[in-house]
């Protein structure tokens, strides 16, 4: 018997069913609304079925979490084949980061987890066979992968969150704000990246770029003896 379809089944039987289709279907959740959308009575819901029945396939809403982190991550395909290790590795990261931003939930969920998914563990498995590939001993290979951090998954974890753009008028009371503290190397900063000294505001991707061609130019430099 067909079970009635929801807005992710398309008329699927209730009877094929299963993880993959769960998780996928948990993942158009957060794409569209937001990992706080993502609830197993929602899923539910969106899948048409039972909510009990969702519970043959994962454990629970940290479980349907993790398997969505998973999912995501095994979507990024490493490249082996655009040239040299450098060239190699800063396309597979540039991969990874245009696959997580499609999925921007994912590295909120990320940095909040401290044990990395089999999908991850694939994925940093590829990349290190790139530095290997690429003439890096081991020990070089332990620093970069310190070096990189998050960027190996295509996000960075700054100091400060900056991610919503401040208004100018933000931006011209803080320069204030910075000089009236005494921390006047910080009130210049502020007040060139506002725009008055024409760096402009902050470009997450641009600045991604930056940091990650300048560590791999470092580890190009550490390489070059071995």
């Amino acid at each position: 018997m067909a079970a009635s379809s929801g807005p992710g089944t398309r008329g699927t039987p209730r009877a094929r069913l299963n993880r993959e289709l769960v998780v996928a279907a948990a993942i158009d959740l957060a794409d569209a609304g937001g990992v706080e959308a993502v609830s197993m009575r929602r899923l539910a819901t969106h899948l048409g079925v039972d909510p009990m029945s969702l519970y043959r396939h994962v454990d629970g809403k940290e479980a349907l979490l993790e398997a969505m982190i998973d999912a995501v991550i095994a979507r990024i395909d490493p490249v082996t084949d655009a040239g040299g290790w450098r060239t190699n590795a800063r396309a597979t990261m540039l991969a990874a980061r245009a696959t997580m931003s499609r999925h921007p939930w994912t590295a909120q969920l990320r940095k909040a987890r401290l044990t990395p998914t089999p999908a991850e563990l694939r994925h940093l498995d590829a990349l290190v066979g790139i530095l290997r590939d690429g003439g890096f001993d081991l020990e070089l290979v332990h620093h970069a992968i310190h070096a990189l951090g998050s960027r190996i998954l295509g996000f960075s974890q700054d100091l400060y969150d900056d991610s919503e753009q401040a208004t100018p008028e933000e931006m011209s009371a803080q320069t204030q704000a910075f000089q009236a503290l005494g921390t006047p190397h910080l009130a210049e900063l502020t007040a060139a990246v506002s725009g008055h000294d024409g760096l402009g505001g902050c470009d997450d991707d641009a600045e991604f770029v930056f940091a990650l061609d300048l560590t791999l130019e470092g580890l190009e430099r550490r390489r070059r003896p071995q």
